[in-house]
């Protein structure tokens, strides 16, 4: 009797063990990632797609926009007292202009040499890039695929030195004067440079001084003092089931 219930109760033990191990097994697998997944170059649909989720909708080489997506609020740049032909969303242009007047304040005025971008606006971008560098693997490098790209937000800019060239055709716009006050200060404004120096891997594009993105200013005041790059931080505002999938 005794020899039975050892037994038993050996094999319940062992039972209850290993479905424990298969119930962390589990929990592991269908815990939310908190790193962003690696820099493949896959169509995945980001999760948030809407117009008053421009500030979650994660963009890069993996995940992108439906191809119509097209914001219906778009106002010329000079409504922050800029020149040039260029279009971004209403919700930014308050930022955008305090922005612009406070580098000019400086002594250090910024322009800006592209903004929102369309699906089909991008596509013809990136073959342009393409035919540049007479390589599709190197072109990506730099430019994003179509519905890949943050300017079809509509609340992300390249700038340039007001007067100057674009800051690609430089080695570094960041070692100019205008380009230093932004990157130092940008974020006070709302603006977060989307792809530092020395980041490649985990933001999947080269370094870009110029490449700026909207964020506000509450949200890019907290990107600025997590440390993390903004495709980090984009990351952790995923849904967990979305995440864990990755």
């Amino acid at each position: 009797m005794f020899r039975r219930f050892t037994i038993t109760f050996t094999a319940t033990l062992g039972t209850l063990f290993f479905a424990t191990l298969l119930s962390m097994s589990a929990a592991q697998t269908d815990a939310p990632s908190d790193s962003p997944p690696p820099c493949e170059y896959l169509d995945i649909q980001t999760p948030y797609t809407g117009y008053d989720e421009w500030h979650k909708s994660l963009l890069d080489t993996v995940f992108k926009l439906p191809a119509d997506y097209a914001p219906n609020d778009l106002v010329s740049i000079a409504e922050a007292g800029l020149p040039g032909n260029y279009n971004v969303r209403a919700i930014i242009i308050d930022d955008l202009r305090a922005f612009a007047a406070a580098a000019r304040e400086r002594g250090h005025p910024v322009a800006v040499q592209s903004a929102y971008r369309s699906y089909s606006y991008q596509e013809r971008t990136f073959n342009y890039w393409v035919r540049v560098r007479n390589s599709e693997e190197r072109a990506r490098l730099s430019s994003a695929r179509p519905g890949h790209s943050e300017h079809q937000l509509g609340t992300a800019i390249d700038l340039r030195s007001e007067g100057g060239p674009a800051a690609w055709d430089l080695e570094d716009w960041a070692a100019t004067p205008a380009g230093a006050w932004a990157v130092k200060n940008s974020w006070r404004y709302g603006f977060v440079l989307s792809y530092p120096k020395g980041t490649r891997d985990t933001v999947c594009y080269i370094y870009e001084p110029w490449h700026y993105r909207y964020m506000g200013r509450e949200l890019a005041a907290e990107i600025h003092n997590s440390g993390l790059t903004l495709r980090e931080w984009l990351w952790l505002q995923q849904p967990d089931t979305f995440r864990a999938q990755f």
